[in-house]
């Protein structure tokens, strides 16, 4: 089965899509390529090709996350190339050609100006010798010649610059430390003159508590953009002096900005728009009348959706279920007619393996609700024996201000069809459920995260459905940072698996990058002054209180949470003699993108698991040596220290 669910296989999660005229582009992470992200063109005839070359990889380190790596008008598309960090002009049928200098300035979310002969992009400079990189947005010339125009400064972030459709006017979104741009941030307007600088420039909506993004020109010269100002994501659009809602829902019609490039609407025409929003039960598509502010939903076979684009009457975006992996879809707005360009996994699995997560809800801390996505183990050629519960793995998403959904992680499905439950935790904090949820996480990051995730697995016990003595937790990045601390300052699990976790939170604000430089003085509390908590909410101060045996799997070029995270870790363990394991890849970031260390992870996490709970794998794995462990025989799920 990991053959079958990684041959062939492309990620698409953050990735771009972009029309030019009746061609379709868009960029795809092949991890049998080494990760390389690459544009791909779908021509209006039904030809698909790849446009960027081998040698380039269409990736961007603004944030570090990227996001907004190409961009394309008539035929010609300008990428950021990851080795380099050059912007490049590719003609169409040409090579690749630098438009920026061999400096480590890096550039994304691209806006070309065909008539000024520019391209608007958000710029990061690493080459001042300020004490951390400068952010602006700036006016390339589309054939690297002349100097480049600053458009906008003075803020520690920009994003999304975005024309009036005649020219004449550019906005953008910015927001500056502490906040990230979820917590609170600005759109602003500004004229512009024939050569692309800037006259004057105003505020039109957001402030330091209030999330803004996306902002965009409607076809008549109306800008709309989201914000959260009512609780949750919705549609406004600015008028005169003010701004008016389009359409009140309780729904997130925008999400957390982690990469640049997301596209939560589009216009279909003067009148109408179309949007991705998501509820409880997972995203939709709908059309809403700009007259009447009336959302008609567009049916879908589809729970996760994301970056739409319009083209005429035409819709493109990305699209997963439950049980269809991720694709690039085009739904005629007309006919409501689907079509599917192309598949992120082209393999056939039988029905009768794949679990249908289920919404849940579970009582919390302080009389509050919390959400998860429950997978059930289900495989149609075994049945349990009577009476016998199954192990339970627990799933913390990164973020933290992320958010788990009714996706097709193939992942997943390795773990459930192998008789392995998942609950995926939406803990306080997620997005998805309006601020006021996302905001259960300010000065809580480790306390509501580590509570929510603990009482998920019990209200499922409870429910009779899994193994009380088998509940492992799983996590990345900011999961990996739960697990942690739930397997330190807590005795509820009996193994735990951190992809690329952070141990120490002074460690980490230290090492970080810019982008998440001061985002623990929300999720924590301000840094000298509270250094008291970060130590108190730092596992690696609590590694000799470990409650269960813990895999650690890391990229050793990890610019977000460096490897020193895992190896200071790795060392009390060693000291201390506590039970663990350490997979470290060469060549990897944050977040596992070669095909090989994809495999290798959720394999090496099964391998640990059946070892911890003592059960058979189905598949032969290559062993992960676990220190420091020694199994009791004959008791299922006890494990025992030396």
């Amino acid at each position: 089965m990991p053959d079958l669910l990684l041959k062939g296989t492309v990620q698409m999660r953050n990735q771009m899509l972009r029309w030019d005229g009746g061609d379709l582009y868009w960029s795809e992470l092949r991890p049998y390529e080494g990760g390389r992200i690459v544009v791909c063109r779908r021509a209006a005839d039904g030809a698909t090709s790849d446009v960027t070359p081998q040698g380039f990889n269409a990736r961007t380190r603004v944030h570090e996350y990227g996001g907004g790596h190409f961009a394309v008008k008539d035929g010609t598309v300008f990428f950021t190339n990851y080795v380099d960090q050059r912007l490049y002009r590719q003609d169409r049928d040409g090579a690749p050609q630098p438009i920026t200098p061999a400096k480590d300035i890096r550039h994304s979310d691209m806006l070309i100006d065909a008539r000024r002969g520019r391209v608007f992009a958000v710029r990061e400079d690493h080459t001042t010798g300020a004490p951390e990189a400068v952010n602006t947005i700036v006016a390339i010339d589309v054939q690297g010649k002349r100097e480049p125009i600053t458009v906008a400064a003075g803020n520690d972030f920009y994003s999304s610059p975005k024309l009036s459709p005649d020219g004449g006017r550019i906005a953008w979104q910015t927001w500056n430390h502490p906040n990230m741009p979820w917590d609170g941030s600005e759109v602003w307007i500004g004229e512009l003159d024939g050569d692309g600088n800037v006259r004057s420039s105003r505020k039109i909506a957001g402030g330091l508590t209030e999330s803004v993004l996306q902002p965009e020109w409607s076809p008549g010269g109306e800008l709309y953009f989201v914000s959260d100002r009512a609780d949750w994501w919705n549609l406004y659009r600015s008028r005169g002096e003010g701004d008016e809602p389009v359409c009140h829902r309780a729904a997130e019609f925008g999400s957390p900005q982690w990469v640049f490039g997301m596209r939560f609407y589009d216009f279909s025409g003067p009148d109408e728009l179309v949007c991705i929003y998501a509820e409880r039960s997972g995203s939709k598509l709908g059309r809403i009348d700009l007259n009447t502010g009336r959302l008609h939903p567009i049916e879908l076979l589809y729970t996760t959706l994301f970056n739409v684009q319009v083209s005429g009457r035409k819709a493109a975006m990305y699209a997963s279920s439950a049980t269809l992996a991720e694709r690039v879809l085009v739904v005629d707005l007309d006919t409501a007619a689907q079509e599917v360009v192309k598949v992120a996994n082209p393999a056939h699995i039988d029905p009768g393996y794949f679990s249908i997560p289920k919404p849940i809800e579970f009582p919390t801390e302080h009389g509050l609700t919390a959400h998860a996505f429950y997978y059930p183990p289900r495989n149609h050629d075994f049945e349990a024996a009577a009476g016998d519960k199954p192990p339970l793995l627990v799933l913390c998403h990164g973020g933290p201000t992320g958010s788990a959904g009714p996706t097709y992680p193939f992942e997943y499905q390795y773990w459930t069809s192998r008789g392995i439950a998942i609950a995926d935790v939406n803990y306080g904090g997620s997005f998805g459920y309006g601020r006021a949820y996302r905001l259960r996480l300010n000065g809580q990051w480790g306390v509501v995260d580590v509570d929510d995730c603990i009482n998920a697995a019990r209200f499922l016990v409870d429910q009779g459905l899994v193994d009380p003595d088998r509940v492992a937790i799983s996590g990345g990045s900011a999961g990996g940072y739960t697990v942690l601390l739930s397997l330190t300052k807590r005795d509820f699990y009996n193994a735990g698996s951190s992809q690329f976790g952070i141990g120490d939170l002074e460690l980490f604000i230290k090492e970080t990058h810019k982008f998440e430089s001061h985002y623990c003085d929300t999720l924590i509390g301000p840094y000298p002054e509270r250094a008291d908590v970060y130590r108190d909410r730092s596992a690696i101060y609590f590694a000799d209180q470990i409650s269960a045996p813990v895999i650690l799997f890391q990229g050793l070029e990890d610019k977000v949470v460096p490897p020193s995270q895992a190896e200071t870790f790795v060392a009390v363990c060693k000291q201390k003699k506590l039970p663990y394991a350490y997979v470290a890849y060469e060549g990897e970031q944050h977040g596992f993108r070669q095909d090989k260390n994809i495999r290798r992870t959720f394999e090496g996490e099964l391998y640990f698991l059946s070892r911890i709970f003592g059960f058979e794998t189905a598949d032969r794995i290559e062993p992960v040596e676990i220190e420091n462990f020694i199994p009791r025989r004959g008791v299922k799920g006890a494990i025992s220290f030396p």
